[in-house]
């Protein structure tokens, strides 16, 4: 009798040691996994703050500030006058700083314009809007097309999107017909789904990239800048 309560309460403590052992291995793993999901979600924002730092330095927004920084400049230059060599040097670096990245803005700007008037009057984007008002999806040749085009007027578009999440087919076609400006209703015709299911893309693919929730529009925000 004895020895069965010794036999007992040994396979019980057994039982004890590899189910805490069991327990922290999980937790372990749980806690690698958490910190492994932060460390993705932070390259990520990383890689999304560069790409709006470099849209933002372009935008008129930012052009018109630099023009007002340049105007100060220039008045504390001209009350300098050959005072203070050294500061008025440094005051006519970071003006023509300004002045370079104003250009370079203007730049990008006739860029895009010139893009968008490449895309709007390709024969592809024809196409698509001849079959959304028909119902009628795309087939694999004219993605093909589509997505040539697309990174031949915005170079690396496809890149950067695939390196921000892996993305499923209708993920990456919604994307695209963003990129082309398409309607909504339009998008839905021309992948075959919903206007409810389109939406629901576009806003998962916002909280996929983000890490927060956003609603449809934001991720088109967030794709036409790209």
């Amino acid at each position: 009798m004895n020895l069965m309560i010794t036999i007992l309460t040994n396979r019980e403590l057994f039982l004890i040691i590899i189910g805490g052992v069991t327990y922290v291995a999980l937790f372990v793993v749980t806690v690698q996994n958490s910190r492994h999901k932060v460390l993705q979600l932070q390259e990520r924002l990383n890689k999304i703050h560069a790409m709006q730092e470099q849209q933002k330095a372009i935008s008129e927004q930012q052009v018109e500030l630099n023009r007002q920084k340049m105007e100060e400049l220039e008045n504390l230059i001209r009350k300098l006058g050959d005072e203070n060599s050294m500061l008025r040097l440094e005051l006519e670096e970071k003006r023509a700083k300004l002045d370079y990245n104003n250009k370079v803005a203007m730049i990008e700007s006739e860029k895009r314009q010139q893009a968008e008037a490449v895309i709007f009057s390709s024969d592809v984007y024809l196409q698509l809007q001849e079959w959304s008002g028909k119902g009628k999806p795309v087939d694999a040749s004219t993605w093909t097309a589509l997505s040539e085009l697309v990174n031949s007027v915005y170079t690396g578009f496809t890149e950067k999107l695939y390196s921000l999440y892996r993305m499923t087919e209708q993920d990456y076609h919604v994307s695209l017909l963003i990129k082309v400006r398409m309607q909504p209703k339009d998008i839905a015709a021309l992948t075959a789904h919903s206007k409810e299911s389109v939406a629901s893309t576009r806003s998962r693919l916002y909280q996929k990239v983000f890490g927060r929730k956003g609603s449809s529009k934001d991720w088109d925000d967030f794709v036409l800048s790209l």
